[in-house]
């Protein structure tokens, strides 16, 4: 009796479609969906929640775990493929969809609708981590040990409210892109720790202030003065404060309504100024070019420049903005000599300890290995002076000992980075001339035209002293010209940082 080979029953595509799931990569690409979600949703709700959420929980929620999500997609679709690849013919590789069948057409539409909420989840995921580079959090904690300084420096600065993406790449995506290129770069440099120690200033092909800048300042609306009272405090037994009042010359203007004058004369509101740097810092100037609105051109140079002109010539020139002056706007490392004048004027640190503003100074400019050994050593240094110097002291003043103790360390902390190699030295203040050479770089009566013209050192140019007043002497007419406490002779041949280094005095 002959009997038919019965067919096997047919099988339902959406039943063809779990079996195709049956393989270990594609379970394994289930699994680890299942995991992203879970990590995805944990993390952003972290995030939401604290106060103050850790960096790392942002890179987790919008970058890490999105990107094992997607691979999680990748290894289901492979796994699928391989499997039918195994078990059907190859005429019958491909599905054949048929929308008149209700369970082709129910798949079909399951599979639309969750590509569509796919589709719309990872453009607001992929949002939130562009918004999430751009932050504040990862551009200053995520690399810790790198960007330590400098965030910790921008949170005590006047621009601790502004992003740092708005600084340092600004709007456009032009800059965007270029500033993630160079991001990628600096991941690969922390990664496998070939990053500079201190990381260098001022940053290379940094956008120009014009674009960033004068978004919030802008010169051509600058006028007059501003008057500044400057404190110093003496390293003398009883910290003797004195105190100079100057009228700073700021300036400004727009040439359609008047003459540009005072500092902000500089800044391409008057005049074009490029010029030449002999080193990476910008300090050392041996060449100026000036252009005014009429055209002229007026060149200046060095005498003492160690380049010839030739080498000037063929040096690359920079373009004078705001930076070249203000080019410590956010990172400042304020030096120590005014980091203890700011603590006694503010009155952390009481200024009736006998020498407390020399001995402060001195072990905040000690070179130490680690945070933690400047630490013990500024503790025990300052305890060490008032126990051998002021016996009586140390023992009826322990408080206010203590507190300026607590106060000394946390300017150290604030101000000096020992694993970066970074201090108040590393990165000179250009605003002013007290500490570094700052306006010296070029008002120095060294540049000279062809016509023997300099560019004057005369003080008044930028500021007028109002008044000098030391101890409890009081002031009550403006002074004519600045007075040194100590005769050092003819003001206009030495600069002020030829002595003041910011550390401990002459």
């Amino acid at each position: 009796m002959d009997t038919e080979k019965t067919p096997p029953p047919a099988v339902e595509p959406w039943h063809r479609s779990r079996m195709l799931l049956r393989n270990p990569v594609s379970l394994a690409g289930v699994a680890l969906g299942i995991v992203s979600v879970a990590n995805i949703f944990i993390f952003f709700l972290i995030d939401q929640i604290a106060t103050k959420p850790s960096p790392y929980i942002g890179i987790l929620a919008y970058m890490v775990s999105p990107g094992f999500l997607i691979l999680s997609l990748l290894l289901m679709l492979a796994g699928v493929l391989l499997e039918r690849r195994k078990h059907a013919a190859p005429s019958a590789f491909y599905p054949r969809i048929d929308l008149n069948d209700h369970t082709q057409r129910s798949a079909v539409i399951s599979f639309i609708t969750f590509l569509l909420v796919f589709v719309v989840v990872s453009a607001a995921g992929s949002y939130k981590a562009y918004e999430f580079t751009e932050s504040t959090s990862f551009c200053g904690q995520l690399c810790h040990t790198v960007m330590i300084p400098e965030y910790t420096a921008y949170q005590l600065s006047p621009h601790a409210r502004v992003a740092c993406a708005e600084c340092h790449v600004g709007a456009g995506a032009t800059w965007f892109v270029k500033s993630k290129l160079s991001g990628s770069r600096q991941v690969f440099a922390t990664i496998f720790n070939t990053y500079p120690r201190p990381i260098p200033s001022p940053v290379r092909n940094l956008r120009p202030a014009q674009e960033t800048c004068e978004q919030c300042h802008w010169p051509k609306k600058f006028y007059g003065g501003q008057l500044k009272v400057f404190s110093h405090f003496g390293s003398d037994e009883k910290n003797t404060l004195r105190q100079i009042r100057m009228l700073i010359k700021t300036g400004g203007g727009d040439p359609a309504t008047g003459a540009p004058e005072g500092i902000h004369w500089h800044m391409n509101i008057g005049n074009k100024i490029d010029y030449v740097a002999a080193d990476d810092k910008r300090q050392v100037i041996p060449y100026i070019h000036v252009e005014d609105l009429q055209g002229r051109v007026t060149e200046y140079y060095a005498k003492d420049s160690s380049l010839s002109k030739d080498q000037i010539a063929k040096s690359p020139r920079h373009h004078m903005d705001c930076v070249d002056c203000h080019n410590r706007p956010t990172h400042i490392y304020v030096p120590p000599d005014q980091s203890v004048d700011q603590a006694l004027l503010a009155r952390r640190i009481d200024t009736s300890l006998p020498f407390i503003k020399q001995e402060a100074v001195t072990v905040l400019a000690a070179t130490y290995k680690t945070n933690d050994e400047a630490l013990r050593a500024i503790a025990s240094g300052l305890q060490g002076f008032y126990e051998t110097k002021y016996p009586d002291v140390a023992k009826s003043r322990q408080l206010e000992i203590r507190n300026a103790v607590t106060e000394i360390q946390q300017i150290y902390s604030r101000t000096t980075f020992p694993d970066m190699k970074l201090n108040w030295q590393t990165h000179p203040n250009n605003l002013g001339h007290y500490y570094y050479p700052g306006c010296f770089r070029c008002h120095d009566g060294q540049h000279v035209s062809a016509d023997g013209r300099a560019i004057s050192k005369d003080c008044n140019q930028c500021h007028s002293v109002m008044s000098e007043t030391e101890g409890t002497a009081t002031a009550t007419a403006p002074a004519p010209a600045f007075q040194h406490p100590v005769d050092i002779g003819d003001l206009t041949q030495v600069s002020c940082a030829d002595c003041h280094t910011g550390g401990t005095g002459p």
